[in-house]
């Protein structure tokens, strides 16, 4: 071999080399080898009355999933479910994604559904986000947060997403952009130790819990390209922007400028009627779904908003929308911030 021919092979090493230990101390492998998991196993739930119960009320109240997961009618106040249409997935209807994001149709139908998976594909997907196929779910989907569900509460959703009458409803992939396609595959970690949910009675962390798994921060902080800004966790100002136009969500700490005001009577009645007092709350919150929960989950999620750091972030969706140096985007009263 040449003189000139050892030194550009030294040099390819070399590059190949930096390239490596750049991937190694930035993004890491899993956008180019595909996101961590486990293999699935051959498990089955056990279904019983009480976990299609425990099922149904997570599903359709507690955490919502009916939610993101069925067609909404958008011409109509409420954003209601369209009729048969419950758990049949949807393209989220939000322009301001990095690409489509679509919902899966969890109805057991063979062709479009989750008639195909097994209980554990569907747990794995649940908690761990990744598919039946190995690709990653994109975090919209609140696997991160679902990680914490408890097994209990995992396979009761299963039996219940069992239970659920087969639709056929053809959906289009959700398609991501580049680069975020591949960096949403660093995002799934695998679940492998039991998981128990806190005693109901020691109702801080049991509503930290249930606010855990209703996904509350993720709508109620603010992010910038993506990220969530630090030390603005629960203090609102996340843009929602669709053929509704611009929803921002409103502070729920218990700063004045949130909720500092309500009392737990008060938190219920928002809850259960969608109003806080004579305001009515934006469509894009899933009251419909949420005012199903019980008093004691309410009252411990309640429980936990109030030791929440107060942050001042004053949110009015009735005002016209200002630039705010706090969430780093415009909304009613963001010049007041």
């Amino acid at each position: 071999m040449g003189r000139l021919a050892k030194i550009l092979l030294g040099s390819v090493v070399v590059l190949v080399c930096l390239l490596a230990a750049a991937i190694t101390f930035t993004i890491g492998w899993r956008p180019i080898i595909g996101p961590k998991m486990r293999p699935v196993t051959s498990r089955k739930f056990e279904v019983t009355p009480q976990s299609l119960e425990r099922g149904r009320y997570i599903f359709n109240s507690s955490s919502a999933c009916v939610d993101c997961h069925s067609e909404h009618d958008l011409t109509k106040p409420d954003h209601p479910v369209l009729e048969n249409m419950q758990g049949a997935g949807e393209v989220m209807p939000f322009s301001n994604l990095p690409g489509r994001v679509v919902a899966s149709n969890l109805t057991p139908d063979l062709g479009t559904g989750t008639g195909s998976w097994t209980d554990d594909e569907l747990a794995r997907a649940i908690r761990e986000g990744v598919r039946k196929d190995g690709q990653a779910l994109f975090p919209m989907m609140p696997y991160e947060h679902y990680r914490h569900m408890s097994d209990e509460d995992l396979a009761s959703v299963v039996v219940y997403l069992r239970s659920l009458p087969p639709v056929r409803h053809p959906l289009p992939k959700t398609e991501i952009i580049f680069p975020v396609k591949y960096l949403i595959r660093s995002v799934p970690q695998p679940v492998t130790a039991p998981v128990s949910a806190p005693d109901s009675s020691n109702q801080v962390p049991y509503g930290a819990y249930r606010v855990e798994l209703a996904g509350c921060i993720d709508c109620h902080s603010p992010m910038d390209k993506g990220q969530p800004l630090p030390g603005m966790d629960f203090a609102g100002g996340q843009v929602f922007t669709g053929k509704w136009g611009n929803t921002v969500s409103p502070n729920i700490t218990p700063d004045a400028s949130g909720i500092g005001y309500y009392d737990e009577a008060l938190f219920l009645q928002v809850m259960r009627t969608g109003y806080v007092k004579a305001r009515k709350l934006d469509a894009l919150m899933p009251v419909e779904q949420y005012k199903g929960m019980t008093d004691e989950d309410l009252k411990a999620i309640f429980a936990y908003l109030r030791t929440l750091r107060p942050i001042h972030h004053r949110v009015d969706n009735s005002l016209p929308p200002t630039y705010c140096k706090l969430c780093r985007s415009k909304h009613g009263a963001g010049d007041q911030n």
